[in-house]
């Protein structure tokens, strides 16, 4: 059979997409600005025209993610979760059951609402409860990241991908998909996934030192702080390792800054002098004892607007930085956590790294959790304005009274309109958002707040960039490419290869982009081999949505990373064996939902 070769526009819409995939998988730009990019060279080539250049930001994709996003930080304000969960709590007797509850809870939200604002309800709260029963949190956390990935399959609403393949169905001339046109498929795998992490949570490495139990304070892995050594320590004179020795060895010295922050890795036999601030790596608690033992003082809590006020107004919270979160990627000086927003960094902790830098001189990373210091009474907004998740339980003094069932309602009502068609899907998101600010449940700076721009921009710009693959013959040309393979395999092969093609590129670009991506190639291959497309758009909704190797393809299990204390690697553990799951099941199950056969 002769081989198709592209022509001009084609190899110029490949090239434009080859290089934004590989910006996307090299991460050394952020993903919006390699967005905006590649919708530069676009129009720059003439791919995208210029009347259609900025089609995407009126897209409903666009309004109904964004509006989502705000019914989401609404739904959060609600105490009614954490209610529930306290109600069933007595009943949770063994790790078995608190993992069975939190999942299923997690995931039967995410089918509501955006899943990663689901799980983000539900962290602190699953911090508490294995605080109090003496869980390992790492039993808990990356199943409950991996049913709000699966949850957010059941409805069009639940993950990126749904809405976006509903767009490409729309444009293929026939009607998008509907609220519940997802949920015979994604309750399916849903129901499957929960039994499996119900019992699956064992393949997760439980016993790593710092990961053991929550009985102490969380541990997220070791500590990193600054303690200065004040001229009235009883630690003049004495050695380094007489200093580790207070702790009995829990606590390391791994740096020693003096003459001027000039740093060196000290020996134990090394002297301290006053002046001297040592880099001290461990639990925070035995942190906290050694430095009052040896009298020394916390670099960190010295300055700023905490050390004005009385000791009952400050506060001390450990807070996860989410990957959206302002911190990414900055020091604290860069930022200027002190001076703009009132806080101190006394304690950094990350997982699998020993951080032997000045605090103020440390990128924060995604998944980073840090200890800061500020007045108690600002501490909650200030948190939200940084995108970082406080490690407390949030069921407790969030908003006042009126705010538990009105957002609830909202969304309730919002899903019974689309779901009976009385109101099309962005029109009721968008009208259901704007009433989420007009009757007080978040404020208009909340609501902004809420919104995730970057993503907004990424989704805005790929979408042209989308449909200039399929206008310039770009996916019919892959689409034939891999029709010469599918024609090997049965039907039900050609789909699965679709699922197993989306979950290997997911890992390594956003969901949305690779949604973007192959969801037009997907609908052209079901095309050539005489298929139904409507059952490789699920497939693609499937494949994309359930990114369960890495802990960087998908926010949910970033947001984890750290609080569980896990390593790149676990996720394949509890990751791998789940994706074989769901192949599986939605092989066997989009065909009977979805038949590949016109008129079966």
């Amino acid at each position: 059979m002769a081989v198709s070769v592209p022509n001009l526009d084609q190899m110029l819409v490949f090239a434009i997409l080859g290089a934004t995939l590989f910006f996307f998988v090299w991460d050394k730009f952020r993903y919006d600005l390699v967005a905006l990019s590649a919708l530069l060279a676009a129009l720059a080539c003439g791919v995208v025209p210029a009347a259609d250049a900025f089609k995407g930001f009126s897209d409903d994709v666009v309004i109904i993610v964004a509006s989502a996003l705000i019914i989401s930080a609404g739904i959060g304000k609600s105490v009614l979760v954490g209610s529930a969960l306290r109600q069933v709590e007595p009943y949770l007797r063994s790790t078995g059951a608190r993992v069975a509850a939190l999942t299923f809870g997690v995931t039967v939200m995410s089918a509501l609402m955006k899943n990663v604002g689901a799980l983000a309800i539900f962290l602190p709260m699953a911090v508490q409860l294995a605080r109090r029963s003496d869980t390992p949190v790492a039993a808990l956390l990356m199943p409950m990241a991996f049913g709000s990935l699966v949850g957010g399959l059941v409805t069009l609403v639940g993950t990126s991908p749904n809405i976006l393949v509903s767009r490409v169905r729309q444009d293929l001339g026939g009607e998008p998909f509907s609220m519940f046109d997802f949920a015979p498929v994604g309750l399916t795998i849903a129901a499957v996934s929960l039994v499996f992490l119900a019992f699956g949570w064992r393949l997760l490495p439980l016993n790593r030192k710092g990961q053991a139990g929550a009985d102490e304070a969380f541990e997220v892995g070791p500590y990193m702080s600054e303690a200065e050594v004040p001229e009235d320590s009883a630690m003049i004179g004495k050695t380094v390792g007489d200093l580790e020795a207070l702790s009995e060895g829990e606590i390391i010295a791994v740096a020693l800054l003096r003459e001027d922050g000039r740093r060196y890795v000290p020996s134990g036999a090394w002297r301290l002098f006053a002046g001297d601030v040592v880099i001290l790596q461990g639990d925070p608690h035995r942190l906290t004892e050694l430095v009052a033992a040896a009298g020394l003082e916390l670099v960190g809590a010295k300055e700023g607007p905490a050390k004005e006020l009385p000791t009952e107004e400050v506060g001390v919270v450990e807070a996860v930085v989410t990957p959206d979160s302002r911190l990414v990627g900055l020091t604290a000086r860069q930022v200027r956590l002190r001076d703009a927003y009132g806080l101190n960094l006394l304690g950094i902790a990350r997982r699998g790294e020993t951080i032997s830098t000045e605090l103020r001189k440390v990128r924060i990373r995604a998944g980073d959790v840090l200890a800061l210091q500020g007045p108690s009474i600002s501490m909650p907004d200030v948190l939200r304005t940084l995108d970082c998740l406080p490690l407390v339980d949030r069921a407790t003094g969030l908003g006042e009274k009126r705010h538990d069932f009105m957002p609830v309602a909202i969304l309730a009502v919002t899903m019974v309109l689309v779901g009976f068609g009385v109101v099309p899907v962005a029109p009721a998101f968008f009208g259901a958002a704007v009433l989420t600010v007009l009757l007080r449940v978040l404020t208009l700076r909340e609501a902004y707040n809420a919104v995730d721009t970057p993503i907004l921009i990424l989704l805005a710009c790929l979408l042209p960039i989308s449909d200039a693959v399929s206008s310039t013959g770009g996916a019919q040309l892959i689409g034939a490419g891999l029709a010469e393979v599918a024609r090997l395999v049965p039907a039900t092969g050609a789909l699965a290869l679709v699922i197993v093609l989306a979950m290997a590129l997911t890992p390594f670009l956003n969901n949305a982009a690779t949604a973007l991506i192959l969801a037009p190639v997907a609908a052209d291959l079901a095309g050539r081999l005489e298929l139904n497309p409507d059952p490789f758009l699920m497939a693609v909704a499937v494949g994309c949505a359930c990114d369960f190797l890495t802990p960087i393809g998908h926010q949910c299990n970033t947001l984890v990373l750290g609080p569980g204390g896990y390593r790149f690697g676990d996720y394949w553990k509890l990751g791998l064996p789940l994706s074989f799951i769901v192949l599986a099941v939605a092989t066997l199950i989009i065909p009977v939902v979805w038949p590949l056969r016109q008129g079966m």
